[in-house]
């Protein structure tokens, strides 16, 4: 039987202490394992049943494998596909668990649940917006539900602004019923135009994570990534004309031959432009390509590491479909049977966008390398992606590449995650016992 390391027996066991709870633990941590032992505890000693929320990949794929492994007798039925499916599954006798994805919250909130007792947010930075129909719909779903557990791996991901949805669906006395009051607390509201942008007080996170601290479990970094091989991020800078780019950046407006033009109607239009410039192309009617500047030191960082099986993020369509024309084999990881050929080792590029792939797969067997052809803004999505190797069961180092094109917006978003980075390192330490 698989047994859980030491530090994931100590999530475990503050789970089942705590009726209300948050588990705040890196991509790989075994964060599903140490949660589904617990589950089977309260199943076993107090009879409860359970509502899994997560991702749709995760739910259809990563919690009934994970069950198996681990907790072979719960029974555990997935909630996708049809409404005929996920009702059979909703009400299934047998069932301790059931487990459905976030988007059919509001077709939970119109039906009568009734028997659970108590559910589990898996990426619970999913719920981090309070004033959405799904938030209220969730709200009436949960009303009746003692037990509530929450797990992320980017809780302040993209600011202090995040936690107080998340801590409002596990236990709304952790920081308030109301977001106006939690920001007046511990924001500086300054008015820009037509809305209010809010900005930290001084000493704001750390009143924060003191007041939730009680409700959560922190893994410490240092326990969990001795555990993991070295993970090597390197920066790859790459040169283009830089002339196109510049007229977008000042005028707005790039001319691309034939009278066509690529157009930024506003500044965050123009923001979405530079992007796609310093990847190398530009949408107007189709994809443009100006430069192959990422898609040579692709080739090139191919090359030199022998062609080992590596995945490319990309942010854009054009992207994939510029790779897969270039590089003979590419596979999109959404293919049938790419992801088992992947880590099979059949696979020598495999294309994935962190949006869809980068939560709940596991792609550690199939190689230890990764490019960046371009960067999200979400630190959650770029942590997650790189989660996908670089977690338990990987047994060798990390190489993850990422590619900057010089004098571009790639160096303001590179620079955005690493500053969400350290926000984040800063929450975790004031977590700490």
């Amino acid at each position: 039987m698989l047994s859980l390391r030491p530090y994931q027996e100590t999530a475990a066991d503050f789970l089942y202490e705590h009726d209300r709870a948050l588990v705040l633990a890196p991509v790989g941590a075994g964060k599903t394992a140490a949660t589904l032992i617990a589950m089977r505890d309260m199943v076993q000693n107090e009879s409860t049943r359970w509502l899994v929320l997560a991702p749709l990949r995760v739910a259809s794929s990563v919690w009934p494998v994970e069950a198996a492994k681990w907790t072979p007798d719960l029974t555990v039925r997935v909630a996708v596909g049809t409404p005929v499916q996920r009702i059979a599954a909703l009400y299934a006798r047998d069932a301790d668990v059931v487990v459905t994805n976030y988007d059919n919250i509001q077709w939970l909130a119109e039906l009568e649940l009734g028997e659970f007792s108590g559910i589990v947010f898996d990426e619970l930075t999913r719920l981090k917006n309070p004033s959405g129909k799904r938030f209220k719909a969730l709200e009436k779903i949960i009303k009746d539900m003692e037990v509530r557990w929450g797990l992320t791996g980017s809780f302040t991901s993209n600011g202090l602004e995040d936690v107080f949805g998340q801590c409002k669906i596990i236990d709304q006395t952790l920081l308030g019923r109301s977001k106006g009051a939690f920001q007046q607390t511990y924001f500086t509201g300054i008015l820009k135009g037509n809305f209010v942008e809010y900005t930290p007080r001084p000493g704001a996170l750390e009143q924060v994570m003191a007041r939730i601290k009680p409700a959560t479990f922190v893994l410490e970094p240092g326990v969990y990534t001795d555990t993991l091989p070295p993970l090597h991020t390197v920066e790859v800078p790459v040169e283009m004309d830089l002339t196109g780019y510049e007229r977008m950046r000042k005028e707005f407006v790039l001319d691309l031959g034939n009278d066509e033009k690529a157009i930024a109607e506003s500044a965050a239009a123009v923001t979405t432009k530079l992007q796609q410039l310093s990847a190398g192309f530009v949408y107007a009617l189709d994809a443009h390509w100006q430069s192959d500047h990422k898609l040579d030191a692709l080739e090139d960082l191919l090359a030199e590491n022998q062609r080992a099986p590596t995945i490319v993020w990309y942010q854009f369509v054009a992207e994939r479909e510029a790779v897969q024309r270039r590089i003979q084999g590419a596979r999109d990881v959404r293919e049938p049977g790419a992801i088992e050929a992947w880590n099979a080792g059949k696979v020598e590029v495999l294309l994935a966008h962190p949006a869809s792939a980068g939560h709940g797969l596991n792609l550690q067997h199939g190689g230890c390398r990764m490019v960046w052809l371009s960067l999200p803004w979400s630190l959650e999505l770029y942590e997650q992606a790189v989660g996908r190797l670089h977690r338990s069961g990987q047994r060798h180092d990390v190489w993850c590449y990422v590619l900057l094109t010089t004098g571009t917006v790639d160096l303001k978003i590179w620079q955005a995650l690493r500053d969400k980075r350290s926000l984040s390192d800063i929450a975790m330490e004031a977590l700490k016992c």
